[in-house]
């Protein structure tokens, strides 16, 4: 089990230097059950990487301090478990650094193009505390369900759209 202390902010707009040549996987996450509100269980293709993972607040309902357990499949396993009924939902990562600080940005695909997700990870609660967003980043939106990746698989930009706009969010196209 690992712990994970990370912040999740909107993206305003793109950073300056940034380039679609910047470093990317392209992800597909399936959350299961498909049933589920809000599925903590998920398998992912990254790249050419293959995993499950079951991830969960450390304490009540805090999302920037979770446990995480992940076990690495091969890709048959993979490709028969993803055979299950899940909500999916794709995205490219894009692996940016600026001065000390790495950020992974999620621009997503099909049904909820124009979102785009920034996530920091830090070592400890402390360093996160004392973190300042750049200039770039929207709104913080740790906290808010609606970007959880198991609320918001199978989802459509549409049906989110009346939270983004609570954040004065503007639809972001990121093209290649």
């Amino acid at each position: 089990m690992q712990e994970e202390f990370e912040l999740t902010y909107l993206v305003k707009k793109l950073p300056d230097n940034f380039s679609t040549q910047t470093k990317s996987k392209e992800i597909l996450d399936i959350y299961l059950p498909s049933t589920s509100e809000h599925a903590t269980l998920r398998i992912r293709k990254l790249g050419d990487r293959y995993e499950i993972t079951k991830k969960e607040p450390v304490s009540g309902t805090d999302s920037s301090h979770q446990n995480e357990n992940t076990i690495p499949l091969t890709k048959e396993e993979f490709e028969e478990l993803s055979t299950l009924q899940g909500k999916r939902v794709r995205k490219i990562r894009y692996y940016y650094e600026e001065g000390e600080t790495s950020f992974e940005i999620d621009v997503f695909q099909d049904n909820l193009i124009g979102l785009v997700l920034v996530d920091v990870e830090f070592h400890s609660n402390e360093e996160k505390a004392v973190f300042v967003p750049p200039e770039w980043f929207g709104a913080d939106v740790t906290q808010e369900k609606f970007v959880a990746g198991g609320v918001l698989c199978g989802k459509t930009y549409e049906d989110i759209q009346n939270h983004l706009d609570k954040f004065q969010y503007n639809s972001l196209i990121v093209s290649e």
